[in-house]
């Protein structure tokens, strides 16, 4: 409950029709649930535009109404408070309703194509070890301290996203680590937060079914650091070839890691196997449970912000020695009997499936097939589907096109658009399965002894979306059920 006038600070307000000095009971953008003496923010989103709503909204009882364009009608006894942007209006009155949570607490933001989960989450637990009590915000699950909050979104709306901060304040944590995608940056999802820090990991091709084109898709992820304050830190991976770029205006205090050039964290990788990394990171040698270079970048990116936030960097290896990555991302398990490698990984990107790919490479001992099963979503971004395709071709000796999430597309439709750009030795070296669970079966039939099996596409996820309806399906479920059934 909050007076409105006291919630619209930095709204940049048009007009107004009404009295400002009510008191209103909460904030919803979603019409369906406005109880009386509720505010409803009107905004356009992609598929729907709020101000259809607000009708919807004046019958349910509202207060007050936030919009971009006032009703021609307007009711007794609402006000009407025309903004600039909704969506970043939104933020704005959603930070101050709550408290202002983000002032009581230090929060830092993680964004990137890859390696936005693992580097958040390896955040949460270290500086859980180290004794602070800490929110996580992340696409497997949310954290605030030892409680556990079911995630659905990257980044949420901007008020449960601020209701969800409010209660890890609440509940006094101290550090909140929050993966921050390009759509919650570029729905003003995050307007209003203050943030302690950025970390950027790195960008490659992804969500242009959204963005459009990759310069725009640069273009939001970099607009995050450049709203950073001064009062901030910024840490950037100096190995991918905008991570300069993406600190290039951001008033925010510069820090780079590296692998392969001068870095203020810089890091080298010493050995690399199925036992983890023994990586020299600021010429101190450790050795790490995670596996692959992609996991020696989220490593250090991990370490360059526990420094900038006032942490000893001996204290930061010894914890992040001990600790294991976030869920489905290079989960590895053997068979018993055969000894077949299944590795569950949510490479989702041509990216992650080449890095994940070039690990398993590494790995190997010489003789052994990599068998890939990979599909792509539907009703997302449908350029990447050939490049996915033809990198999993690329980088194993078999691989089966399966389906992944096809929501409302057929996913038979899907596959043919993986298929479409193979060259003849590529076609020669896949199959298409539209079933996952056989798919996967096929994988494990083919397999002989040590062979290694990637399933590849949903990691974390215990679902399989088709036709609108989530149907229960767990890679890693399925993989160690099928080890049992064909192993007797």
């Amino acid at each position: 409950m909050a007076l409105l006038q006291d919630i619209l600070f930095r709204v940049s307000i048009r007009s107004v029709y009404g009295n400002t000095g009510i008191t209103v009971n909460e904030l919803q953008i979603d019409s369906r649930k406005i109880k009386t003496g509720d505010a409803f923010i009107a905004i356009r989103g992609a598929a729907t535009d709020g101000h259809q709503f607000i009708d919807m909204a004046e019958r349910n009882g509202a207060a007050a109404i936030v919009c971009e364009q006032m009703p021609d009608n307007k009711k007794d006894g609402v006000t009407y408070i025309q903004v600039e942007d909704s969506a970043a209006a939104a933020g704005y009155m959603a930070h101050l309703f709550f408290g202002e949570p983000t002032g009581k607490l230090k929060l830092v933001g993680v964004t990137g194509t890859n390696g936005k989960t693992t580097v958040a989450t390896l955040l949460y637990k270290l500086f859980t070890r180290l004794g602070y009590t800490c929110g996580l915000l992340s696409t497997v699950q949310n954290h605030i301290g030892d409680r556990v909050v079911p995630a659905t979104h990257t980044t949420p709306d901007a008020i449960s996203l601020n209701a969800l901060l409010s209660q890890m304040a609440d509940e006094r944590c101290e550090y909140v680590f929050m993966e921050t995608s390009s759509h919650a940056i570029h729905q003003k999802r995050i307007a209003g937060l203050q943030y302690a820090g950025g970390v950027f990991t790195n960008i490659t091709h992804d969500h242009l079914d959204y963005h459009k084109t990759f310069d725009e898709y640069i273009r939001v992820k970099k607009s995050f650091f450049d709203a950073l304050p001064s009062t901030a830190f910024a840490v950037s991976n100096a190995d991918d070839k905008r991570g300069r770029v993406m600190l290039q205006n951001t008033p925010a205090a510069k820090y780079y890691y590296s692998l392969k050039t001068v870095a203020d964290f810089k890091g080298r990788i010493l050995e690399n196997g199925l036992m983890g990394l023994s990586m020299s990171v600021d010429e101190r040698e450790a050795h790490f449970k995670l596996i692959g270079e992609f996991n020696a970048y989220n490593l250090l990116a991990v370490y360059g912000t526990a420094v900038c936030l006032g942490e000893e960097k001996d204290e930061i290896l010894l914890h992040l020695s001990a600790l294991t990555g976030a869920e489905g991302r290079f989960d590895y398990f053997i068979s018993p009997k055969e000894r077949i490698i299944g590795i569950v990984d949510y490479a989702h990107t041509p990216d992650a499936l080449i890095n994940v790919l070039a690990t398993i490479k590494k790995l190997k001992k010489g003789y052994e097939q990599v068998i890939t099963v990979v599909g792509c979503g539907g009703d997302r971004d449908a350029a990447k589907r050939p490049i996915m395709g033809a990198a999993a071709c690329a980088y194993s000796d078999k691989a089966i096109f399966t389906a992944d999430n096809p929501r409302s597309e057929d996913p038979a439709l899907i596959l043919k658009d993986m298929e479409r750009d193979l060259n003849a030795s590529a076609k020669r070296k896949y199959i298409a399965i539209v079933d996952r669970k056989e798919a996967i079966k096929t994988a494990l039939t083919l397999s002989k002894p040590e062979d290694i099996v990637l399933i590849a596409g949903k990691g974390h996820e215990k679902y399989q979306e088709i036709k609108g309806v989530k149907y229960p399906f767990d890679d890693k479920q399925v993989l160690l059920e099928l080890f049992e059934t064909l192993e007797k």
